[in-house]
């Protein structure tokens, strides 16, 4: 028998569900990232400058996002992507100073980078970049790349398959869902295993589980992916 339609309230929970959890250090997924993650935990104003790197998916954002909300009580700048970075980069002092994706930064942009590292000591800003290669590779101009080389420089740790196996049965458990083990051995062998793709993926069988008021299987994950070309 069909499931009946979704009434208002109910698809409105089902949205409620969808919105993004704000990224903190509780809920990153350390891995092999441990040392890592307690530097950035720790950040004082003015205590360093620091640059991230790792393919997308890597989590290197998320530790952004985490560093500028810790940091917030400390005069925090905004976290920026490197395509909104403007021609001047004006935080009050002592803020920290976040930048993702510098490898987005335009020409002007990439001058007051280069900038806020000659001024950083004395306003007491605390720089934390991210990109997605080690700095000599980063498409920039020479100067600011090559400060960024100078920044004490993490590469994000992938996480390994035993990693987001037990993260994805963390998070069915959280839901409430009982996750068949053949479900996350599929996620693992097919499509894209970067964390934040299987936390989807996860979320799309939720979702559907839901809306059909049926169980979360095998099959029902994989028709609830058929139209998402994004986790294929």
């Amino acid at each position: 028998m069909a499931a009946a339609p979704l009434t208002s309230p109910q698809r409105q929970l089902l949205l409620d569900l969808e919105l993004d959890q704000p990224r903190t250090f509780d809920n990153f997924v350390a891995g092999a990232n441990g040392e890592l993650l307690a530097r950035l935990a720790d950040l004082a104003p003015g205590s360093t400058a620091l640059y991230l790197w790792g393919p997308e998916g890597s989590g290197r954002s998320h530790l952004l996002q985490a560093a500028t909300a810790r940091a917030a009580g400390q005069r925090a700048a905004p976290l920026l992507r490197g395509d909104a970075v403007g021609d001047y980069l004006t935080p009050p002092p002592g803020a920290l100073l976040a930048v993702d994706d510098v490898e987005r930064l335009d020409a002007a942009a990439q001058i007051a980078l280069f900038r806020a590292f000659n001024s950083a000591r004395l306003e007491g800003w605390t720089l934390l970049l991210s990109g997605p290669c080690p700095p000599a590779q980063l498409n920039l101009r020479e100067d600011l790349r090559t400060r960024i080389g100078q920044c004490l420089i993490y590469e994000v740790q992938a996480l390994s398959e035993e990693d987001k196996a037990a993260t994805l049965r963390q998070q069915a458990a959280a839901r409430g869902m009982r996750l068949d083990e053949a479900i996350v051995q599929w996620l693992l062998r097919h499509g894209r295993r970067d964390l934040p793709s299987l936390l989807a993926a996860l979320d799309a069988l939720d979702r559907a589980s839901l809306e059909q008021k049926r169980p979360p299987t095998l099959p029902l994950l994989r028709a609830a992916l058929q139209s998402r070309s994004d986790l294929a």
